[in-house]
Parts: C-alpha cells; structure tokens; sequence
C-alpha cells in the first residue's frame, strides 16, 4: 500500500471538511506531494543470533542473564554429556597404541626385521654354497641333481627374503594408515568434547534467555539470542507491489507503535536477496538518523520510505472517486471517467480528465 504525504496542512483540514458531508462541492487542488512506501516491522539489532547446543545433555551452569553484556569466547553455557569426554579419552588412547605401531619400535615390525636379517643370513651361505656348487660341478665332483637342488634353495632363500620385505613395507604402511585414521577420531572427539562448554562467538547484549539451568538440552536447541545493542535498526517487511520501489540510501520516517506522538528519521542501508516465507514479503533495513530512546527489541512499528516527490500536483478527494475512476461532475447527470497517479486513502492524484476549474459532487447513489 502507498500514502501521499501532505506538505501543506490547510489542504487536509479543507477535505476533511469536504468528506464530512456529502452534499459538499469540491474543486481539484494543486499541491506538492511526496510519495512513499508503507510497511510494518519490528526493531532489531545487529549481528543478532541464536546461542544454541552443540551436544545433548542437562545444563549445569549458565553465566547470564538477560540484559548481560558479553564477549567473544565467553563461556556461557556449561552442559553434562559424560559420552563426549569418554569418547575423547578412549580415541586419545587408541592414538597412543597406533602411534607405538607405526614407530620403529612396533613389536610387529621388529618381528619382522628379525626374521628378515635371518633370511638375508641363509641366502648369503646359500649363494657361497651354490658359488662352490658351480665350481665342483665343472670338475664333476658333484651330481647335476645336487647342483639343482643347490640352486633352487638359493632361488627360495631369495624369494623368502622378499616376500619379508614386502611384508614389512606392507605392515608399515597398514600401521602409518591406522595412525592417520586414530588420529582423526581423536581430534574429532577432542572436538566434540569441547561442545560440553559453550563459547560466545560474537560479543553483545543477551535479549532473550531460552533455557535455565538444569533443562535438558538437544543439540540444536537455543539457548539464548544475542545481538549488537549499539546497532539497532528498523525491520521492514515490504510487499511484492512495493519492492521495486525501494532503494538503499532512501529516507524514511519510523514511527514505534509504543510511542504513536514522536517519528524517527531513517535510511534504507540494506535490502535482503530473498523473500522471506515466514512473513510472505521483503525485508529492508532502515537505521536510524535520530537518536533512538527505545530500544526493546521486537518493539513493532510502522514506517514509511520516502520513493520521490511530485510537484504541483491536481488532487481531489479519495471518497469523491468512484469504482473504475469515475467521478460526478456538478450540475451533470454524467459521470466522467479520470486517469489516476497515486492513490491513498485519503486523496487521488489527477493525471487526466479534471483540471482546477471543474467542480465535483459525491457520486449519487444508483436506483434501485
């Protein structure tokens, strides 16, 4: 909905006294008008989130209270999950045993390494025994049989030694794999066992307390709503008629429903990317120019951004307009169709049809 804003305080007084009868002619008046955009809202700080639970369990402690003033990394909340500091423990232990396993002293690697210097051991007297083998079978001092045998036990002794070495490249590498894999889990459950206690990200005033202590708590249930208390702006909520309208840096004039007497002066500083569901509009952000002297949060109000201004402006009455934009000229029986601008509930703006001269009438009632 749009409104056309007064300059001049006679004209209104003059339709006031038009529409307090029906009988009362009215001649088009010309005036300056400033058009703007309605909309209803609520104050709200800056940098307002929701303190919420990282972790199930009771409560045990909560170090504000509403009104209280915080900073960042400030415990706040202090919440009873044993499973999280067991995990931690346990995952910290299971760390210890992987990084035993992948250092040099690993009971399972130095088992292999022993077996791997005894096999290196039989294949060097298997090659000296094969190396004399190949001399005494050139001189046919021994069989071709006992000189294959000779060979396939050196060819084995050699294929021993690799599959140990093999095997121990491959249990090391096992062992470093499990250390990465432990080490994650602790640093996870590390992680998780610091959800026990709850931080201030940001700092600022606490406007609402959700929780008290001793409550059960779910991970994601907020406990508390905090935001900037040096900051707080007006939030609109502006219809899909009216969006395209509004623009950042226009003024505005904000009035609070608690205090109906007094208006605030504002500016457009930020319209938000999306529609919003909850309230089926668009949201914009006006701060304010004028010192605020009520600042309770949720506080509704009312404001109107100022979008441009007319000059010298043909207006008539908003109940001598009928439906399809007729109105009833004086001493006719005709009803003549106007073009219309902007159109409050109060007055029209007169594009075509009227000029100053022409004198309307209420439009008589059809017969029955």
């Amino acid at each position: 909905m749009q409104k056309i804003t007064f300059f001049l305080l006679f004209s209104v007084v003059f339709w006031a006294s038009c529409n307090s009868s029906q009988s009362v002619e009215v001649t088009p008046i010309r005036k300056n008008i400033t058009e703007t955009v309605f909309a209803s809202g609520i104050l709200e700080p800056d940098n307002k989130y929701n303190l919420t639970a990282q972790t199930d369990g009771y409560l045990l402690s909560l170090s504000f209270e509403e009104g209280s003033q915080i900073v960042p990394n400030q415990v706040l909340a202090v919440i009873d999950n044993k499973n999280n500091i067991a995990n931690s423990v346990g995952a910290a232990e299971q760390l210890r045993i992987a990084q035993i396993n992948a250092s040099a002293n690993s009971p399972a690697l130095k088992q292999i390494e022993a077996n791997i210097l005894t096999a290196k051991e039989k294949l060097r007297k298997d090659e000296i025994q094969l190396a004399r083998y190949e001399a005494l079978i050139k001189e046919k001092s021994v069989s071709q049989a006992e000189y294959d045998n000779m060979k396939l036990s050196t060819e084995t002794s050699k294929n021993t030694l690799l599959q140990l070495q093999a095997q121990y490249e491959g249990l090391k590498l096992q062992a470093e794999q499990q250390l990465v894999t432990q080490k994650t889990l602790s640093d996870i459950n590390s992680i998780n066992s610091t959800y026990n206690t709850i931080r201030a990200i940001v700092g600022g005033k606490v406007y609402k307390k959700m929780k008290q202590t001793g409550d059960f708590v779910r991970r994601g249930d907020v406990i508390a709503v905090i935001g900037n208390s040096q900051q707080i702006y007006a939030k609109l909520n502006i219809d899909e008629n009216s969006i395209a309208k509004v623009k950042v840096g226009q003024e505005a004039v904000i009035q609070l429903n608690t205090q109906k007497n007094k208006t605030y002066k504002g500016q457009v500083y930020e319209i938000l990317p999306s529609f919003d569901e909850s309230t089926q509009s668009f949201i914009c952000k006006v701060n304010f120019k004028d010192s605020l002297d009520f600042k309770i949060i949720g506080t509704q109000l009312e404001g109107n951004i100022v979008i441009g201004e007319k000059q010298n402006v043909l207006l008539i009455p908003r109940n001598y307009l009928g439906y399809g934009n007729k109105v009833q000229l004086k001493n006719s029986d005709s009803i003549k169709t106007i073009q219309t601008g902007i159109i409050s509930t109060e007055c029209v703006e007169v594009v075509g049809g009227l000029t100053e001269k022409d004198i309307i009438v209420p439009l008589k009632p059809k017969k029955k």
